[in-house]
């Protein structure tokens, strides 16, 4: 009997291995550029699959397991791949590096004037002609090309450098695009094969350039949209809509779906749009910090540096932690998020008189006038889902009519306001928890309020205090100018970058809390399913929102200094930041003043950047010294320069 149970447990064990060393995966290959058997074939394409060709054992058709084929961000090639045949092929001649695909997350009416352009007068818009003759690429989860941010009225003809497509597919089509939003593709393979689970978000995904999340749409329209007047949502924030260059022109790669974003998609809309002719790459996403030779951004950004376009990314949304800084490479621009002046006050006002202080995008501005109070209820439980409020976890009868308080975390902001109404609960206070302080503002489904930490103690302070405890909400629409702005998001991500930290990490901060762009037209403001209310524009924070508003100056620069490098560009921008704010003083980061590794060089500020009067420059032969003072290896900065 125990000879029969030995060998039952090897026949598993083998049947496991075995499974383990046959599963596909999608790695990204890189090879050589020079390499000794490249001249054997016709084309980049042919010799990439010879190396399958080597590599895979079964009888079928290698042409199948080729995902994509690189040539102008990388040298090489992404492949379906098993463990046994990643081994076979690490050992075969020009083979430099193999990476395995990576997931990585997606990270305005008044902002433009918060930053100081103006359309009307002699500023850094009129110098730079709004962008006039620029691309810029945005590499996001799509675009929705019927908003009024993409309408091209008064853009000039295509620039003749520019050879990139509409790329037709599910309800797009090639009369999409246009002047403004002149082209258009979209790139899921990696996504296709990686993902495992069949998403239960009800919210439909289009296999084309649209985009059906809204992110993309957002950040597009950030960085270059078309004026809008009277843009707002639902009533809120009004006022006219512009990107920061309004004149460029716009190309969409959609490389994020629902499942995230697959470096393997993102290297191969890098790859094209290299080709295709963009002055900018915006990338309003990214992952956890890794070495720069792992790290397909990095290397793919650095070919596009080669290439004369300055590419711009997030930080992060990972602070205020120290080192959570991403997208560190030296070449790239990396964008940290800061505060406008504006705020949408939602002020509670408590039965014992007390007001606390809130805010909200919630457009009901008449519901403190229809009702006077409601009665306040926290619902506590031991898996403390009711505190966060889950959906399903809010006893109806606890909650119907009544105003519901939920602490911030863990879901969606906005989703918490559904399960209360879901429940049948009347309104609902965000308390926020020390950790994620931030005066960001939400299109609640419900009237509702987020409140800071301290105003959370002396609310649930007070429901303890007394039997019926009782609020109201006031709206206050829009306020501009009575707040100290800018400040450091406190979600924005710190530096120094984990590995590279002799660098300044992020390299500039820009508005990214409250950002109000572009929206799809067959989503509602929430993004969520349940939300029947349809609007253009919405409103999003994040440093997902900061990156655009720097990629629009970028293209500002490269219009008004057209021969400029990439060095040049990101040099103007840092060297012409504000370090105080608005008032004179000191930008803050919470209760103290910002330091560097949370502001990077400053606060961005467009009308000087056009104009810097002096730039430093670099090459990027001048990146691989500062490499090698990292102690990376001379075959690890070659995977990233391609240079010695």
């Amino acid at each position: 009997m125990e000879a029969k149970s030995h060998l039952f447990f090897l026949i598993l064990l083998f049947n496991f291995v075995f499974l383990h060393a046959n599963t596909l995966q999608t790695y990204i290959v890189q090879l050589h550029p020079h390499g000794v058997t490249r001249s054997s074939f016709a084309s980049e394409f042919h010799w990439h699959l010879s190396f399958l060709e080597q590599t895979v054992s079964s009888e079928e058709d290698c042409s199948s397991r080729l995902i994509y084929s690189y040539r102008s961000a990388m040298e090489g090639f992404a492949a379906l791949l098993s463990e046994s045949e990643l081994v076979s092929l690490q050992k075969l001649p020009d083979v430099i590096a193999i990476m395995p695909d990576r997931r990585l997350q997606i990270q305005t009416t008044y902002s433009y004037k918060f930053l100081g352009l103006n359309p009307t007068g002699e500023d850094a818009w009129h110098k730079s002609r709004f962008g006039r003759g620029t691309i810029i690429g945005v590499l996001d989860t799509g675009v929705w090309p019927e908003s009024p941010s993409f309408n091209d009225q008064g853009m000039p003809p295509l620039p003749k450098k520019w050879r990139g497509i509409c790329q037709e597919g599910q309800d797009f089509n090639s009369y999409n695009c246009n002047k403004k939003l002149i082209g258009a593709r979209f790139f899921n393979i990696g996504h296709r094969v990686a993902s495992t689970s069949t998403s239960s978000n009800t919210t439909r995904e289009y296999l084309s350039p649209r985009d059906s999340q809204g992110h993309g749409t957002h950040t597009s329209s950030t960085a270059g949209g078309a004026s809008v007047p009277m843009a707002s949502v639902l009533g809120i924030g009004a006022g006219i809509a512009r990107g920061m260059a309004p004149g460029a022109h716009i190309a969409v790669y959609k490389v994020c779906w629902f499942n995230g974003c697959y470096s393997s998609d993102i290297l191969a809309a890098m790859d094209v749009a290299i080709r295709d002719g963009v002055d900018v790459l915006s990338l309003s996403l990214g992952g956890f910090s890794i070495p720069l030779f792992a790290d397909s951004i990095a290397i793919g950004s650095f070919r596009a540096v080669e290439h004369g376009i300055s590419v711009i990314c997030a930080a992060g949304n990972y602070g205020p932690l120290q080192n959570s800084v991403t997208n560190e490479a030296p070449w790239i621009a990396t964008i940290g998020a800061s505060t406008l002046d504006r705020k949408f006050p939602a002020i509670v006002r408590l039965g014992n008189g007390q007001f606390l202080y809130g805010e909200s995008m919630y457009p009901g501005n008449q519901f403190s006038n229809t009702i006077k109070e409601l009665e306040l209820v926290y619902v506590t439980g031991e898996d403390m889902a009711s505190e966060f409020c889950f959906r399903g976890s809010l006893p109806r009868a606890k909650v119907r009519g009544k105003m519901v308080v939920c602490d911030r975390g863990v879901n969606d902001r906005a989703e918490k306001g559904q399960a209360v109404k879901e429940s049948g609960g009347a309104a609902m206070i965000l308390a926020n928890t020390i950790n994620l302080e931030e005066d960001t503002v939400d299109v609640h489904v419900l009237p509702a309020t987020s409140i800071g930490f301290e105003e959370s103690v002396h609310l649930k302070a007070y429901i303890k205090s007394t039997r019926k405890p009782r609020a109201r909400i006031i709206f206050g629409g829009t306020v501009i100018g009575k707040s100290r702005a800018p400040e450091v998001a406190q979600f924005s991500a710190r530096g120094p970058s984990f590995t590279n930290p002799s660098i300044l990490k992020p390299d500039i901060i820009a508005p990214g809390v409250n950002i109000i762009a572009a929206w799809p037209e067959n989503l509602g403001p929430t993004g969520l399913p349940e939300d029947s209310r349809r609007v253009n524009f919405t409103v999003m924070s994040g440093t997902s929102m900061a990156c655009p508003h720097v990629s629009g100056i970028a293209a500002l620069i490269r219009s008004a200094h057209p021969r400029w490098s990439p060095a040049a560009v990101k040099s103007a921008i840092m060297t012409t930041a504000d370090v105080t704010d608005h008032s004179g003083n000191p930008i803050m980061d919470g209760k103290k003043p910002a330091e560097v590794f949370a502001i990077g060089s400053g606060h961005v500020n467009p009308e000087r950047a056009v104009n810097p009067g002096l730039i430093y420059d670099i090459k990027p032969e001048d990146y691989v010294t500062h490499l090698c003072t990292l102690g990376y290896t001379r075959s690890e900065i070659f995977i990233i320069t391609q240079r010695i």
